[in-house]
């Protein structure tokens, strides 16, 4: 039998949904795993190296975490000519596997199956994806010759549209494909806060190859650096791992440091 009382259920039914959110307010919103690694999390930035030893040292899930970066730029990307954006081949990969479908045809189309995409077609991927209204895919590359019939789908495909700046079009759609599937292939793209988040790596890589693959990314963010961009351009560098808490790192190591790869 339950112990509370009639009045007591009349009082919690009486309550606002402002007043039940208000007296949900301060519990924890983390895991208790989540909770008891951010105590161990630093608070003060680290350099690069340590960095990374303190995130794979946190990712105590039980899966192989991602290890992602954040990086903080010094741009506006409502501006046009501030817009960072690119792929980068990391040298020891992301650890990620993603579905690739491809808009070829003839040789371009044999290519890309051979390079292992999922999905290749063209009038018939076109109807595919708008009967279906998009594409459960993770990535859509395309042929240039095909790009004024991919572009009939821009309402549906919307961020997954294929884009010369992302490498997602290409005339050597099966190096495309065999880059994204061997997991090398890294996209960056600065959100509406100025921020690019990208994979480096997974928890279980050892920490030489997570640092080698932090320098490639972030020295192709340098090089993406808009004419336009004014004033400080790294402005904070963090990385975390997928289920663990964000470790800040020191921005003047982390230029020091890709100067030397």
């Amino acid at each position: 039998m339950s112990d509370i009382t009639p009045e007591e259920t009349s009082t919690k039914s009486s309550l606002s949904t402002a007043a039940r959110r208000s007296s949900k307010t301060g519990r924890a919103k983390h895991s208790k795993r989540f909770l008891g690694v951010a105590k161990s999390s630093p608070k003060e930035q680290l350099l690069v190296a340590d960095g990374i030893a303190k995130v794979k040292e946190l990712a105590t899930a039980k899966f192989d975490e991602t290890i992602d970066i954040a990086v903080n730029l010094g741009v506006d990307p409502r501006h046009g000519d501030q817009m960072v954006r690119g792929t980068v081949n990391l040298p020891f990969g992301t650890g990620k596997t993603r579905s690739v479908w491809v808009f070829a045809r003839g040789e371009r189309a044999a290519d890309a199956i051979a390079a292992g995409a999922d999905v290749v077609g063209a009038e018939d991927l076109l109807e595919r994806i708008q009967k279906e209204g998009g594409a459960s895919c993770d990535i859509l590359v395309a042929a240039p010759d095909l790009m004024p019939l991919v572009g009939r789908l821009g309402p549906i495909l919307k961020q997954k549209m294929p884009n010369p700046k992302a490498g997602t079009v290409s005339a050597n759609v099966g190096q495309v494909v065999r880059d994204i599937k061997g997991a090398t292939r890294a996209e960056y793209r600065v959100d509406k806060n100025g921020i690019i988040h990208a994979a480096i790596g997974k928890a279980s890589f050892p920490v030489e190859n997570i640092e080698k693959n932090f320098n490639v990314l972030v020295s192709a963010l340098v090089k993406a650096r808009p004419a336009a961009a004014k004033g400080k351009y790294l402005r904070k560098v963090s990385i975390s791992s997928s289920m663990g808490p964000s470790i800040a790192l020191d921005v003047l190591d982390v230029q020091k440091t890709i100067e030397k790869a």
